[in-house]
């Protein structure tokens, strides 16, 4: 109450005389109250100094005018320019403001023009981009967050355990202990290496066995390769057979057109009654040979009668052969059946 009772006499005696006081002073420029606290701080320092350079020619009371004259005259100035930022403002703004009505009238021209679809998508992916955004702001102030308490947790640990010498000890045995499995570790890495070369050896060599199912399939394409060899082997021997046979027609079509020449040739210089004869002998050889040739021919066509009923012979044995080795594989192969049929069953009974 002091202070304001003082405050307001000393506005009534400014207001007597004609001037401003301090209050009203603060009251105009209260935007620019920094800058008139150092001006004013200035000026008591440069009063303070010319009050110690020439004390004796100023009273107080005049000092104290010409410091309100100054005062006064710096408040009138600040305040012009204060009222020069000011317009400059509110130009910049009205000017600003018009730029942007001008920006949102031309938005809303093209919202216009824009598919309603479109642009609610582009807007739901603003949404969802701005959404992201803050998700990843919470998700890195959360990471932070438990950063800092991890490193706490850390520090706490330390403080907990110190590194004593039983501490360096266990660790010591710690790091004894790692380096022993470790070693121990690649042994059996080693050894493990090994084993599994040995059985892909083995699953090599079980895979170079024939299966059931290939071994059928090679027998029924060796049958067939046979088939095809036999055939190639029988038409072969047909050919050497037909060749041989009209190679001795040939032979002995020759022999007998030289047999016709020859009794041809001696009948006609038979003249005598001697020759006569004599050709009569020769005729009687001659046909005495063929009699024996056609003997002979018909003994090696009996040895090869004989050899063919008894190679036939043999040919339907080996047809009996081998439809009894159809027969039994044949019935193999449904044996094998039953045994898997009965195998699957019992693995079934002993899972279950």
């Amino acid at each position: 109450p002091g202070m304001a009772q003082v405050s307001e006499e000393e506005d009534l005696q400014a207001a007597e005389e004609g001037k401003l006081s301090a209050s009203t002073v603060g009251q105009i420029v209260g935007l620019q109250s920094e800058e008139i606290k150092q001006i004013a701080t200035e000026y008591a320092e440069k009063a303070e100094r010319s009050v110690e350079d020439r004390p004796e020619r100023f009273g107080p009371a005049q000092q104290h005018r010409r410091q309100l004259a100054s005062l006064n005259k710096q408040i009138t100035q600040k305040t012009k320019e204060l009222e020069d930022v000011i317009h400059s403002h509110t130009h910049t703004t009205y000017s600003q403001t018009e730029k942007l009505e001008k920006e949102l009238s031309s938005l809303e021209d093209m919202e216009s023009q824009t598919d309603s679809g479109l642009l609610e998508k582009l807007r739901a992916l603003v949404a969802m981009n701005e959404n992201l955004k803050h998700q990843e702001q919470t998700f890195r102030s959360h990471c932070r967050e438990e950063m800092t308490r991890l490193q706490q947790n850390i520090e706490e640990l330390k403080l907990e355990y110190g590194e004593g010498d039983e501490k360096k000890e266990m660790n010591i045995l710690i790091d004894q202990q790692y380096t022993a499995d470790r070693e121990k570790l690649q042994k059996i890495r080693l050894l493990m290496a090994r084993r599994n070369r040995e059985i892909a050896i083995l699953q090599r060599k079980i895979d170079e066995v024939p299966s059931r199912a290939e071994l059928t399939q090679y027998q029924k394409r060796f049958i067939e390769l046979y088939s095809q060899v036999s055939a190639t082997h029988k038409e072969t021997k047909q050919f050497f057979t037909l060749y041989n046979t009209l190679d001795d027609k040939k032979v002995y079509l020759e022999k007998e057109v030289n047999l016709l020449n020859s009794i041809h040739d001696h009948f006609q210089a038979m003249a005598s009654s001697g020759s006569k004869e004599q050709f009569l002998r020769q005729m009687e050889q001659i046909v005495e040979g063929i009699k024996q040739s056609r003997m002979k021919m018909e003994k090696k066509r009996q040895e090869n009668k004989m050899r063919r009923d008894q190679l036939n012979d043999e040919y339907l044995e080996l047809l009996d052969k081998q439809r009894l080795y159809f027969k039994t594989v044949k019935d193999f192969k449904e044996e094998c059946r039953k045994n898997e049929m009965l195998l699957s069953k019992l693995r079934a009974k002993g899972a279950s």
